[in-house]
């Protein structure tokens, strides 16, 4: 079995994420949406909120889990019996950012990272940009998949 972990916080989850993860379905038995946990940061949405936006995103996929973990995601990775990473990348930002961490990932483990661009209508949209425009009080739907609603 291909089983891939898709790591991030989703606070919250984009059409960016949800593009990557229907792509992703097709190179996978399985995908583990996981769901990082750090104490350290502060989320606009609690984790059990972006647990159910994802879950319901994805409530007639058998082949998506979703899980939470703290810690390095490789070690999440072993525990789950996954060989692969799936991450998405927006623009060369994203992909010197990312290839660090694949680097980073491979020399501590075997397990492979596999990049896919986001879709050219999606590449813009980013958490952190529908987080701005919820506190703005801005029309964010056309951002995110239906489950996100506050």
């Amino acid at each position: 079995m291909k089983r891939a972990v898709f790591p991030g916080s989703f606070d919250p989850i984009t059409l960016g994420h949800f593009d990557i993860i229907e792509r992703g379905l097709g190179l996978f038995d399985e995908i583990i949406i996981a769901i990082g946990v750090n104490a350290d940061k502060k989320y606009m949405f609690s984790l059990e909120d972006r647990k159910r936006f994802i879950e319901e995103s994805f409530k007639h996929e058998s082949k998506i889990k979703v899980m939470t973990y703290s810690g390095l995601t490789i070690d999440f990775c072993k525990k789950q019996e996954a060989e692969f990473i799936l991450r998405g990348l927006r623009n060369p930002g994203d992909f010197e950012f990312e290839k660090a961490i694949a680097h980073t990932n491979r020399k501590l483990s075997e397990i492979e990272t596999v990049f896919l661009l986001t879709s050219s209508g999606k590449s813009y949209i980013s958490s952190s940009i529908v987080r701005d425009v919820i506190r703005n009080n801005g029309d964010y739907t056309s951002l995110v998949p239906d489950t996100v609603r506050i």
